[in-house]
């Protein structure tokens, strides 16, 4: 199967699948590729994740540059039970993440399975897509569960 088809299929699972970025991102890549801009590829690549997560990390710091959150609404994360399972599910949540970037570095063609298994997820357990990073760190726990057992 060629990119051009592949990228094409991506972009109807990520519009069937409701996820934007996935479209988005497939169709940019399918642009790149049609105006023989592949050079710009291994750019991407070595550069698209830390850009990316620059991005998502400047939203969510939004809220404290624009003084909407102050430290009189940090203090009860260090004191209350629930500030404390926030604390710990950052913690591991950013664990599993990581664990799934290292999945899709060694295995990019997973990506098609995590996106269809989204799919899946939205349409019949109601669930939201919060990206292929998160779906891969699940499925590398999975792995490791795998490997534990047998």
């Amino acid at each position: 199967m060629n990119a051009e088809l592949l990228l094409v299929i991506l972009i109807i699972i990520g519009l069937v699948g409701r996820s934007n970025v996935i479209a988005t991102s497939a169709s940019l890549l399918l642009i790149l590729k049609l105006t023989s801009l592949e050079r710009l590829f291994p750019t991407v690549e070595r550069r698209g994740l830390e850009m990316g997560l620059l991005f998502l990390t400047m939203a969510v710091l939004v809220p404290f540059a624009s003084e909407k959150i102050g430290w009189k609404d940090v203090a009860p994360l260090l004191t209350t039970p629930y500030g404390l399972m926030a604390l710990a599910g950052g913690a591991i949540a950013t664990y599993v993440n990581g664990k799934g970037l290292d999945l899709l570095k060694m295995e990019p063609q997973m990506i098609v399975g995590l996106v269809i298994g989204s799919i899946f997820g939205i349409i019949f357990l109601k669930g939201i897509p919060v990206g292929p990073l998160m779906a891969a760190g699940v499925t590398a726990m999975f792995f490791k569960l795998i490997e534990l057992f047998m």
